[in-house]
């Protein structure tokens, strides 16, 4: 099947939604290519209903139109099916939950913003197609310009500008551009927060973990998952990526509650460590409750072993990127049976005290979550792969206000953050390495417009406002949802421009593209 537009935006996450949108209303033909079967918002509406933001004030034009219209969902009484309203703790991050000072939401159910996102991607006039693209042949060429897309089914979508709004950033590779996997060393960029951590500060297992399968016995081998060394020194960079893990979405409304089974391939073994924390004094913090509206959670990871499958998404020669579409859906797969795991174990395990099983007890998937998966969420919280390198690359000194950015084209605000990358034995005790929270204090930088586009010599027609020009940590607090967006908006009208000028995304001035902007309604420093 061959297909055409002007504009091709490929990965239905939360960006590339905004992108698509963003590209219909400046009246050029769009199609949204969704890897994950017309199911659009990725992370957003994949459980990760507590927004990472650090500022709502950086929010602006459709990110804004989305939590706006969030916030009036929930100003229904039909909205309230578990609870009253009044009942809602009405807690977010940072901010109220349901905000009525500023009318945004930021805490909200999966399928409330899946149904938003579909709502408006339709009032757009947007072109879904389901698919993926093909990894080894998908970008096809002429000198410097992609001219289309082809997907694993063969289906071929041509197109004058493409955004890459996948997570992977799986159009790089295809169109010759520069990209980078893993963490810079501090010396790179004269940075304080990247490479290896030496041992983390936060979200650490407490001391006096044995790190041997059987305990004071080194030749019995190593746990499951643990290195036996750190491989390089404190700000040394490396392959390593910082854990995945699926955002739970939990209930204990008994009449809306799925009860979580033990697993299958369930392996004991792969809970030693957890179990060892307990023994070592670890009695809460297995994974956050964060309420979300009707009795429903954000449960991310939240200490030293929780949902993180630590050092599970990389290998010697090997990472979530470089991975075909199959691979990753079993990886995919082993994130999500670990989880389902770690809660089963956490409610039913005999080595887990009676005082732990019964705080985690009332807790199973909602039955109006996820329908057709099970009732589990559709994305794998994919916190960084591929990285493009081009001539702007966002550090943490332009985060922290230290080196300017002359052409902003969205905002961020929240903490330098990166998970844990591995788990590692350190004075004869488990311990993780990587977890990183450097704070900005909610203080707004600019996102350059140069680091959402390659360098010229490699491709004249891409835009990307994920895997954009960063390095890890800078990364670490641009990969932020409503950035995404933002950045998503940005992108798709930089495309626009080019196509009404017959220029490359390089070209499009920035004064011309600033000034749609903020007519849009984008936040700009």
């Amino acid at each position: 099947m061959d297909l055409e537009s002007d504009v091709v935006v490929y990965g239905d996450a939360a960006g590339g939604v905004t992108a698509a949108i963003q590209a219909s209303r400046m009246g050029q033909s769009v199609i949204l290519v969704s890897p994950f079967d017309g199911h659009l918002g990725g992370m957003t509406s994949s459980g990760l209903g507590w927004t990472d933001i650090g500022n709502d004030q950086i929010l602006g034009g459709i990110s804004r139109e989305f939590y706006h219209r969030l916030y009036q969902h929930y100003q229904q009484p039909e909205a309230w099916q578990q609870e009253p309203r009044d009942a809602f703790a009405n807690k977010g991050q940072g901010v109220p939950a349901l905000n009525p000072a500023t009318e945004l939401a930021t805490t909200f159910e999966p399928r409330v913003a899946e149904n938003l996102f579909q709502t408006m991607i339709k009032k757009a006039g947007v072109k879904v197609i389901t698919g993926r693209i093909d990894l080894g042949h998908g970008v096809i060429k002429s000198g410097h310009r992609i001219t289309a897309l082809q997907l694993e089914d063969g289906t071929t979508i041509k197109a004058k500008m493409f955004i890459d709004a996948s997570y992977e950033g799986d159009l790089l590779p295809g169109a010759g551009v520069s990209f980078v996997v893993g963490r810079e060393s501090n010396e790179e960029y004269d940075e304080q927060g990247n490479g290896n951590t030496g041992v983390a500060r936060k979200n650490q297992l407490p001391d006096g973990i044995d790190p041997y399968i059987i305990k004071g016995d080194a030749s019995s081998g190593l746990l499951p998952g643990l290195n036996p060394e750190p491989g390089g020194s404190k700000g040394d960079g490396d392959h390593r990526l910082q854990a995945y893990c699926y955002r739970m979405c939990l209930t204990d409304a008994p009449d809306n509650r799925v009860i979580i089974e033990k697993p299958k391939d369930y392996n004991e073994a792969e809970y030693e460590i957890l179990f060892r924390a307990i023994e070592a004094g670890q009695t809460n913090t297995f994974f956050k409750l964060s309420l979300m509206p009707n009795r429903k959670t954000d449960s991310n990871n939240d200490g030293g072993i929780s949902t993180d499958y630590i050092g599970m998404n990389y290998g010697a020669d090997w990472n979530w990127a470089t991975l075909n579409h199959a691979q990753r859906e079993a990886l995919a797969a082993k994130h999500r049976d670990w989880q389902l795991g770690l809660i089963w174990t956490l409610q039913h395990h005999p080595r887990v005290p009676q005082t732990i099983r019964e705080v985690y007890a009332p807790w199973g998937l909602p039955k109006d979550e996820f329908p057709d998966n099970a009732h589990w969420p559709y994305n794998l919280y994919i916190r960084e792969a591929r990285r493009m390198r081009s001539d702007v690359v966002m550090t943490e000194n332009h985060c922290k206000g230290k080196l300017p950015v002359a052409d902003p084209v969205g905002m961020g605000a929240y903490t330098l953050d990166s998970h844990n990358t591995q788990r590692y034995v350190h004075d004869g005790m488990v311990k993780n390495e990587g977890d990183i929270q450097s704070y900005l204090n909610g203080k707004a930088y600019g996102i350059s417009y140069r680091a959402l586009v390659p360098p010229a010599e490699e491709c004249t027609n891409l835009l990307v406002p994920w895997a954009l020009s960063a390095t890890h940590i800078a990364f670490g607090s641009i990969r932020m949802e409503p950035v995404f967006m933002i950045l998503g908006q940005s992108a798709a009208t930089a495309a626009c421009l080019a196509i009404e000028d017959d220029t490359s995304v390089q070209d499009v001035p920035y004064e011309k593209l600033r000034k749609r902007l903020l007519a849009d309604g984008q936040q700009l420093l």
